[in-house]
């Protein structure tokens, strides 16, 4: 997931051009295949062996357009654009020409990433519900449909919140934790590698595309926005029988606000408890498992809660 394009004052959610095409060039190194949104549920279901990458850029700047579209233009490579409506020819992002100049293209797909992009998650369901609505009909009105992909805007999410986007015909929603999205997720719960200067460099980048998914059958609480009686919460993954080495996983947490070892058991064979000791004291819970396999891959699994205002 991107943002910017070279606007370098922004550096926490920018990515140089030239690292940008650094990024292209190693996913074509390694033999990795840029899905086509198009196709996206049939490669997410067949071909699990296959090395595939799906690239997405939030919000819609202008940078984008000016900086990176040509690129992906020339070479042809499949990509969504996920654009909130209300900032749609605002300073600094694209317009609705814009937009509908690159929309023709076969490859491309624009998402839906809300109408205000405000801090949905806080708001009640009612106000969601309109919201969403709002930029459904300006999709409507503005490309003649309105997309199957949703990105959450600052990637949070809670249950009320995803039943409401599944309720409004969307197929496929996406958050910000990280993590390999595969035929185990919930398609309402795809992760993304965020990508910005600082975790756009290269070293960091081939780690990227050296993970592999956790398949798991569900990760508990379903409700991952969690108010002070929840805080910490009581996290429990049932992992698929077939991984090998799975007694050698590592989580790491940053309850109270330390990126720490996190204490794991094993409740069988295959039911992971990860007891976090502290709560979460900064706006975003978050818990990263890793398991090295051979030839240093990793199997990477990212679960993130939001922490209510008190």
């Amino acid at each position: 997931m991107y943002h910017r394009f070279e606007e370098n004052k922004y550096p926490s959610t920018n990515i140089r051009i030239n690292q940008f095409k650094q990024h292209l060039k190693l996913i074509r190194d390694n033999g990795i295949k840029f899905v086509n949104p198009s196709n996206f549920e049939n490669e997410l279901n067949l071909n699990k062996t296959e090395r595939k990458l799906l690239l997405t850029i939030d919000d819609g700047y202008k940078s984008f357009y000016d900086n990176a579209w040509p690129i992906l233009k020339e070479e042809k490579i499949p990509f969504i654009l996920f654009v909130s409506t209300r900032e749609v020819g605002k300073k600094g992002y694209m317009t609705w020409k814009n937009i509908r100049e690159i929309a023709q293209y076969d490859f491309v797909e624009i998402g839906n990433h809300s109408h205000t992009h405000d801090y949905l998650i806080d708001f009640q369901d009612d106000e969601i519900i309109k919201d969403l609505k709002t930029s459904i009909e300006i999709f409507k009105n503005n490309l003649g449909q309105n997309s199957y992909f949703f990105s959450y805007p600052f990637g949070e999410f809670s249950k009320s919140f995803k039943d409401i986007v599944i309720n409004l015909g969307f197929k496929f929603a996406f958050g910000q934790h990280s993590g390999v999205a595969d035929f185990t997720k919930n398609n309402y719960e795809l992760p993304r590698f965020p990508i910005n200067e600082k975790y756009g460099e290269i070293d960091r980048f081939n780690t990227i595309l050296r993970t592999l998914p956790f398949p798991y059958e569900f990760i508990s609480p379903e409700e991952k926005y969690i108010g002070d009686k929840d805080n910490p919460p009581k996290v429990k993954v049932k992992f698929y029988n077939h991984l090998k080495n799975l007694k050698n996983i590592n989580c790491f947490s940053n309850e109270e606000d330390k990126w720490r070892n996190s204490v794991i058991e094993f409740t069988d064979n295959f039911d992971l408890s990860i007891n976090l000791e502290g709560k979460f004291t900064t706006e975003r819970g978050r818990i990263n498992c890793s398991l090295r396999e051979k030839d240093n891959f990793y199997r990477w699994l990212g679960i993130q809660f939001v922490i209510k205002e008190k």
